[in-house]
Order: C-alpha cells, then sequence, then structure tokens
C-alpha cells in the first residue's frame, strides 16, 4: 500500500497528497492528538518517505478536532517506568522531531488548538509556523515532574532567547495565539477557517526557492547553532561549491537575465 493512502493502518494519521502537497493530519482527537507509538511509526514512516518522494514538494503538519498534539501519550506511564524502555521510547520520539528539521524540503506546522509537550516540541522543529486565532501552548510539563524534552528546551532558547525560554518554562507562562505571535513562536495567527489555507500560501512561497538550496539553507540553519563560525563559513563555502554547479543555478541565472520566473528541477 502507499505510505500515503488511508486505510486501517493510518487510521489515527491522515495523510494525502495534494498538488506537491503532503498533509499530515494527527487524527486521535478523544485524546487531544496525544501520540501513541503506533502514530509515532506512521509519522516516522511519512516523513522518511516524504524526503525522498520526488512527488512532495512540502508538508503540512496539523491536527483535528480542537488540538493539535498534546504530546506524547503518558498512559503507558500508568504501570511503572522500564528506564531502559523510557530511554528507547524517548530517542524514537527525538527521532521522529529531528525528521522535521532534517526533511530537506519545506515543513509548515498549522497550529488549529492545544499544542504542549512533544506536540510543542513538533512546531519547534518545523519550519514555518502558523497558529489558529484558537491555539494555546502550554508548558506543563513541571507540574508532573518532567520536563521539555526532545529538543524542546534546546530549541525554545534557540528561538526565542534565554530570557523569553526562562519566562516561559520557569514562569509558568502560557500563550495563546496573540502572545505566541509577540514571542515569535509562531510567525502568522489566522482564522481557523482559513489555516490550511494560509499554510499552503505559506509553504507554496517557499517552493519559490531552488529545491537544493532550499534543503541546504535549512540544515545549514540548524548547524549553525552548535558550530564554531570558523566551521560554519568552511560548510557554508563547500555547499555553495555544490550549488553552483547545479542545473538549477544555472536556470536561475536565465531566468534572472530572461526577466521570468525560474523553472527549478531539484538537479
Amino acid at each position: 500500500m502507499n505510505v500515503y493512502e488511508s486505510g486501517e493502518r493510518v487510521a489515527k494519521v491522515h495523510a494525502s497528497l495534494e498538488e506537491g502537497i503532503l498533509y499530515l493530519r494527527l487524527n486521535r482527537p478523544e485524546a487531544r492528538n496525544a501520540l501513541d507509538q503506533e502514530m509515532v511509526a506512521d509519522l516516522i514512516a511519512h516523513l522518511e518517505e516524504a524526503s525522498v518522494d520526488p512527488r512532495v514538494k512540502g508538508i503540512v503538519l496539523t491536527g483535528t478536532g480542537q488540538a493539535f498534539c498534546a504530546g506524547a501519550d503518558l498512559s503507558r506511564f500508568q504501570e511503572g517506568v522500564d528506564p531502559r524502555r523510557f530511554r528507547w521510547e524517548s530517542h524514537r520520539l527525538s527521532h521522529l522531531v529531528q525528521l522535521l528539521e532534517l526533511v530537506e524540503k519545506p515543513v509548515v506546522a498549522a497550529v488549529n488548538g492545544l499544542a504542549t509537550g512533544l506536540g510543542l516540541a513538533l512546531v519547534l522543529a518545523s519550519d514555518l509556523r502558523i497558529a489558529s486565532t484558537e491555539a494555546r501552548f502550554l508548558f506543563r510539563e513541571g507540574r508532573i515532574g518532567l520536563l521539555p524534552s526532545h529538543g524542546g528546551i534546546a530549541r525554545l532558547v534557540r528561538y526565542l532567547g534565554l530570557g523569553r525560554a526562562r519566562d516561559l518554562l520557569l514562569g509558568g507562562e502560557e500563550l495563546d495565539a496573540a502572545k505566541a505571535l509577540a514571542f515569535g513562536l509562531v510567525t502568522q495567527v489566522t482564522a481557523p477557517e482559513t489555516l490550511l489555507e494560509a499554510a499552503k500560501h505559506r509553504l507554496q512561497k517557499a517552493l519559490e526557492r531552488a529545491p537544493l538550496s532550499y534543503g541546504l539553507v535549512k540544515r545549514l540553519l540548524v548547524l549553525a547553532t552548535s558550530v564554531d563560525l570558523e566551521s560554519a563559513l568552511f560548510v557554508e563555502t563547500l555547499g555553495q561549491s555544490q550549488l553552483a554547479t547545479s542545473e538549477d543555478h544555472r536556470e536561475g541565472l536565465r531566468a534572472l537575465r530572461e526577466k521570468r520566473k525560474p523553472v527549478f528541477r531539484g538537479r
């Protein structure tokens, strides 16, 4: 079965490919779209397939019902915690979040409602973040004796700065869509009925860039936060030397001279 087809196996994650955009919709509204192991496996499969599928130009991640994602399913804690199993499952969750950063295609998080825990980590790992006016961002891990994981703390500091991250994680701040926009957690707020259309529009703007260039810039933005300046400059030059030989670069120059929009092919 095609990985994007709906069926019994993927009932909790609806996936559809429309005009080159892969829509991934978390569909467990009775649990506020909390991710169980089946959903994690399906999302990983979709993202890994999409990363190499030439039909997929970009990805939109959203939720069904009143929540985007309430985090990981905590019901597994009710019978106690085996440290080794916990570490393995946490590794898979971190891998899922990292895939959003690593896939060399535009990823838009369309936050339709509550985002907390792992759900918030997915938002932070997305390239572009658009919120419905009904979105809420909660930092609740401290209330259950845990902490934001799967890159939640690191990415929050990276994107918002240490001061605002402290306000949110230590001060108990909860954000509605307007506050999230003011803090820079999201880049756009729209009405619920226009959320997916807004996400599609932002994705289409991103797709005006050459695919190879976009993919490398995305990876280098992540790398730039963890290496010294000399290393960053070397990798930028190395990437530029590869892009300079691409067909897309030559097409971009021709389009510039001919005063038309370029037609990129990812080669």
